[in-house]
């Protein structure tokens, strides 16, 4: 007996529904333990030869094992470097697009363990664009994504774009006919789809004229992560210093420490070397010292997760502090809200104009957009949620589970096409 699942593939957090044995509706699977979401995150332990996933990676990680954590490994599709390899830590190198593929082969045996049968039919999530402006890129992608699905063994694949499976879960409780602008907004990407819904829809197979309009843009959670860090923790290292004839100190070093997939390249002995060779350049040695700490001791990934945790804090309400005690004894910094929503002003600019371009592409009023439905970790944001609401003051905002929307409305659109 074969039976089939669908994948919410994230760039932070993932999930997996199911059939339930019982009733044969919809669930979501346990993929870590109890939990039914998981972090986007694999950790290849070169001290116990081992691979761990999840919640695992993340503390493998912190614990100080040596090897190599990756996370936002959706970020790289379509992008050259899908492509290449990545050093793991031990001596040897994988592709990027392997890594992926050990990723969802862990979900698909996680569910598998659930249902009990072998899977090999699923509804694959996917962002409006992997890829903005480059509708080729944006294919290989999704190509390259497939290609995952199918070496771990799914034999029949189909696609969903993410916004307008939130959107199949906001349907499922309504009591009237609507307009839904849904608003995803996770780690990587913000889609928006404007989505026709109502509980006399919900039966129908094809919903193809139900949607209105669909756009998005490669900006979210991790960006603001980059922002923080660079107006926080970085201007400690040097960010932005002035050399001795008043001009920024390079800058590229800063943006790849910020920048997940990135931040490894730094660590080679010519860019090390390199850094080295620049002290004359920093005003105050001390940011340059701390620099090549940083570098010397590969700290980058902790600085970028301090930064995450910032944002995280600060978001939930008042003020947090960075701790930077690995770079230097006795270095905190505070940090609050007014700082968190300076730093990603032009982020939110982009994400509400996406959201605008959406419906102006429907050719729909503002004032005819009943709800606004937000789904998606980024969705945590307040002043990214107001800002949002703000644009479209008519309209109801409703959230969702921010982790488990889109899970779950792949698995309604599962259950359609296949069950």
């Amino acid at each position: 007996m074969t039976s089939f699942c669908a994948i919410d593939f994230g760039t932070s957090n993932s999930a997996v529904a199911l059939p339930a044995a019982a009733d044969g509706a919809m669930r979501l699977a346990p993929v870590e333990g109890a939990h039914t979401t998981l972090p986007t995150a694999v950790f290849f332990n070169a001290d116990e030869h081992t691979r761990e996933f999840g919640r695992a990676a993340l503390a493998s990680y912190i614990d100080g094992f040596d090897g190599r954590l990756m996370r936002s490994m959706k970020s790289i599709l379509g992008s050259p470097l899908a492509e290449s390899t990545t050093d793991l830590g031990d001596g040897s190198a994988i592709p990027y697009t392997e890594i992926i593929t050990i990723f969802l082969e862990h979900l698909k045996r996680s569910a598998e363990r659930c249902s009990g049968a072998p899977i090999t039919r699923a509804v694959l999530g996917r962002p409006v664009f992997f890829v903005d402006e480059d509708p080729r890129a944006d294919q290989l992608a999704q190509d390259q994504l497939e290609a995952a699905a199918r070496r771990v063994g799914f034999r029949e694949i189909e696609f969903q774009f993410e916004p307008i499976a939130a959107a199949f879960d906001y349907e499922s409780r309504l009591a009237q006919e609507g307009l839904v602008l849904v608003a995803d907004i996770g780690g990587g990407t913000s889609d928006f789809s404007l989505v026709r819904v109502g509980p006399d829809r919900m039966t129908r197979l094809e919903r193809k004229d139900d949607v209105l309009a669909h756009h998005g843009v490669h900006v979210a959670g991790t960006d603001f992560d980059r922002r923080v860090e660079l107006a926080t923790i970085l201007r400690e290292l040097g960010y932005q210093s002035l050399d001795p004839e008043g001009r920024e100190v390079p800058n590229r070093i800063y943006f790849d420490l910020a920048t997940w997939h990135l931040i490894n390249t730094i660590y080679t002995p010519k860019r090390a070397t390199e850094l080295k060779l620049m002290r004359h350049l920093y005003p105050e040695t001390r940011h340059h010292d701390r620099l090549m700490r940083v570098v010397d001791e590969r700290l980058g990934h902790a600085l970028t997760a301090r930064a995450e945790e910032a944002k995280i804090g600060v978001s939930a309400g008042g003020e947090t502090m960075i701790d930077l005690e690995a770079v230097e004894t006795d270095l905190r910094l505070a940090f609050g809200d007014a700082q968190l929503v300076e730093a990603g002003r032009e982020e939110t600019r982009r994400i509400v104009q996406a959201a605008r371009e959406t419906v102006q592409a429907a050719g729909v009023a503002p004032g005819q957009v009943s709800a606004l439905y937000f789904t998606g970790g980024s969705t945590g944001l307040l002043f990214l949620t107001q800002a949002l609401a703000e644009a479209f003051p008519q309209s109801q905002a409703v959230f969702g589970d921010r982790l488990a929307s889109v899970a779950t409305g792949l698995g309604i659109h599962a259950q359609r096409l296949f069950g």
